[in-house]
């Protein structure tokens, strides 16, 4: 494929990825970026799962969609375009991974891999604060997983994945996928129980503010009498 120049219209966010590969094979280069957009979100979360640092993620994105784009002609449209292209993506990081010589990774994916946060209309500071203490935790412990672990986790309770679309893009058998998934999601709950010391006392917090609040309205409504 010769790259072109042809500006992606608007209506291409429309298609469907099997109809933009076409239409990219056909020489519409230019469409290619719909799936990069698209698909950036999934692919970033897919490779900082693999690697030690953020440092080399773009690098290694960069290149993860040129060897996609080199090789657009050999997707079968058999499987969900998403899921191939992450498959190129997770061997990309893991060849740079091997390259570094480390089994050592961390996780500083921030916002991505935080716990959903409960949307209100205006959060108060107890709640964004009690939010943030909770998203570190599962951050820190997230990045204390083994590899194998680390990386299920991502692609299914992250991305979303089906067993069988995990076990293509890391060549495992679903098996494989499920038992790492238990087992990852069983160190992820002992180890946030551990590191926050949370027992069953320590549930529902009641909070200063809450507190404060709910003296001055009882205190009020004593005096008022």
């Amino acid at each position: 494929m010769t790259p072109t120049s042809t500006s992606v219209a608007p209506a291409g966010e429309q298609l469907s990825d099997a109809e933009v590969v076409r239409r990219v094979l056909d020489g519409d280069t230019a469409l290619f970026e719909i799936l990069l957009r698209r698909y950036n979100q999934s692919v970033y979360r897919a490779v900082r799962a693999v690697l030690k640092t953020d440092d080399e993620v773009e690098d290694v994105m960069q290149q993860a969609y040129l060897n996609a784009y080199a090789h657009l002609a050999q997707f079968a449209d058999r499987s969900r375009f998403s899921t191939w292209l992450i498959r190129i993506a997770v061997n990309e990081a893991l060849a740079r991974l091997r390259k570094s010589q480390s089994s050592s990774w961390s996780w500083s994916g921030g916002d991505d891999m935080a716990l959903q946060r409960i949307e209100t209309a205006s959060p108060d500071p107890e709640q964004q604060a009690s939010a943030k203490e909770m998203r570190d935790v599962v951050e820190a412990e997230v990045s204390a997983l083994p590899a194998t672990y680390r990386t299920v986790l991502v692609l299914r309770d992250v991305e979303g994945m089906s067993t069988a679309e995990a076990a293509s893009c890391l060549d495992v058998s679903e098996d494989a996928i499920k038992t790492r998934l238990s087992r990852a999601r069983a160190m992820l709950r002992e180890g946030i129980t551990r590191r926050a010391g949370l027992t069953l006392e320590t549930i529902y917090p009641f909070g200063s503010s809450r507190c404060d609040r709910v003296v001055a309205n009882v205190m009020a409504e004593l005096m008022s009498g």
